[in-house]
């Protein structure tokens, strides 16, 4: 059953919801309405329920224009019981309903923006959704524009595991009011100057250990052979048999993209000076730090702040923070 408010505003607007939904099945001819209905009852009902509680008087626009958005996302198969993906249904029932004020203002700009940050964090291999969206409505109480959840949006989704979003997310941070912005890196009572400037200087602020990335295409990894990688400035060019990449990694998370044989030829194969290779140690300055390889082929590759080691032997890459 889904709530008096809901109902009552279908039952009152049942001929122009009709009509909407006619005109949906014409641009959508797969549309599922059993689906639809799904989704009405277990994805909208809770936002609709959530402004009513909070500004009454909007209910109506509010419902309206999530009826209109949710006909085009079933219809597209991102939403609903049969969607790919169900994060989106996850955002519209959890999510959304947290910034209810927001919803009964700009009901379209605020459901597009999450529904558009769901879609797309599931196309990213590695990213952590449920961490955005847990971390998101942490932070919700805090977020008065719709210019700030798209700010704060996309800070959480570095800190997701996006890692190309970084330089990006730190711009969008300095938009924000301090108090959020340290609010949104778990740093409440910090000075934000300070911390964004450890933030741009080191990538690996906050993990010391690094993280391994990638794994063989045959049991779903990202790699058809053992890959091999070359230094730039911001990442890594990887070459796994005919193919190449561009890998972006960060304290948060590592990202591949797609690169080019030329890519590959024309990053650095140098090494900085205060890194070596002894046999299955790998020395960083003053650090040594034995690897669980066999001795003889491992190869290393570093940047200003990262090293990568692969080996023949794995198709996975270790990454470890050079500072």
């Amino acid at each position: 059953m889904i709530s008096p408010a809901f109902a009552s505003i279908l039952a009152s607007g049942r001929a122009q919801f009709n009509v909407r939904a006619v005109e949906a099945r014409r641009r959508f001819p797969s549309l599922d309405m059993a689906a639809f209905g799904a989704f009405l009852h277990d994805s909208v009902d809770p936002l609709v329920v959530a402004v009513a509680a909070a500004a009454p008087e909007r209910v109506g626009g509010v419902t309206l224009a999530a009826y209109d958005m949710a006909l085009a996302l079933v219809g597209h198969g991102l939403a609903g019981p049969a969607a790919k993906n169900p994060f989106l249904n996850t955002v519209w029932r959890e999510l959304a309903p947290q910034f209810a004020p927001l919803l009964a203002t700009a009901p379209v700009e605020l459901l597009g923006m999450l529904s558009n940050a769901a879609i797309h964090l599931c196309t990213v291999a590695g990213a952590r959704p449920a961490q955005w969206q847990q971390e998101l409505a942490a932070v919700a109480p805090q977020v008065g524009s719709v210019v700030q959840l798209r700010a704060v949006g996309q800070v959480l989704a570095w800190r997701a595991g996006v890692a190309h979003f970084r330089l990006g997310a730190l711009a969008a941070a300095d938009t924000l009011p301090q108090a959020l912005a340290l609010a949104a890196f778990g740093e409440p009572g910090a000075q934000w100057p300070q911390v964004r400037a450890q933030l741009l200087d080191y990538p690996w602020r906050g993990n010391a250990d690094g993280r391994e990335f990638g794994a063989f295409t045959g049991l779903g990894g990202n790699f058809a052979t053992p890959p091999q990688v070359r230094a730039t400035k911001d990442g890594f060019i990887v070459r796994s048999g005919e193919r190449h990449y561009l890998l972006v990694a960060d304290a948060y998370g590592a990202v591949l993209h797609g690169a080019t044989a030329q890519e590959f030829e024309q990053a650095n194969a140098e090494m900085p000076s205060a890194v070596r290779l002894e046999g299955t140690t790998v020395h960083i300055g003053a650090r040594s730090i034995a690897l669980d390889l066999p001795a003889g082929d491992i190869t290393i590759a570093a940047n200003a702040h990262t090293l990568a080691i692969t080996s023949p032997w794995t198709h996975a890459i270790r990454l470890l923070p050079l500072a």
